[in-house]
């Protein structure tokens, strides 16, 4: 997974949507594209709000860019995951999807241990987890159903493992096709997400598009 090194507030208003890199602040009164609705730069506020008018090639190009900064994956990440993606039998843009979902760091995240994809990744990467009982620190590793994630038992008593498992006994699971244990801390992959179940507001066939050229 690609460090995101800017500001990823910028990231959603050059996008003109919430991307939800930031966990809760994206829904509170601070997100700032509440505050600031308006494409970042000198010229900004300026410039009409956030639309502007675009070429097709610049509209894959948006979609591309906004699949990559959701996810936090690089371009040669993207790349990889659609080679995979076209190997396997069924709908291309399905099928990268669902790679994206399968991603270690994203789990963590729609298990709801993370806030956001970006701490997921930083989780993963300290070494919080276990997957089939085996330590796993990559962030960019595939899963499939029957996998199951453990919070490692030497990382339980971390301040912020302690307060996660508070809030998860608190919450509901949205995602159905994980569920998640909060007593024990570990979570298991139970099917394959549908469409509304990844909820991503993305245009995939521009995605393919793009790359198609």
């Amino acid at each position: 997974m690609a460090k995101i090194i800017t500001s990823k507030c910028k990231l959603c208003r050059r996008a003109g949507e919430k991307l939800f890199l930031k966990g809760d602040r994206c829904v509170s009164p601070k997100c700032a594209l509440v505050r600031k609705a308006y494409i970042p730069g000198a010229h900004g506020n300026s410039s009409g709000g956030m639309q502007r008018g675009l070429s097709e090639y610049g509209k894959q190009l948006k979609e591309k860019q906004k699949l990559k900064r959701i996810y936090g994956i690089s371009e040669k990440q993207l790349r990889r995951h659609l080679a995979i993606a076209k190997k396997k039998e069924g709908v291309l843009g399905d099928n990268l999807m669902l790679i994206l979902e399968s991603r270690l760091d994203n789990i963590v995240y729609r298990l709801g241990v993370a806030q956001s994809r970006p701490q997921g990744r930083q989780l993963v990467s300290h070494g919080l987890f276990s997957v089939n009982n085996k330590k796993l620190n990559v962030p960019s590793a595939i899963l499939k159903i029957g996998d199951k994630i453990k919070v490692r038992e030497v990382k339980n008593d971390k301040t912020f493992i302690k307060e996660a498992k508070m809030a998860l006994k608190k919450a509901s699971n949205n995602n159905k096709w994980v569920e998640f244990n909060a007593d024990k801390m570990e979570g298991k992959i139970l099917a394959k997400p549908t469409k509304d179940e990844i909820g991503i507001n993305v245009d995939i066939a521009m995605i393919i598009e793009f790359y198609s050229r």
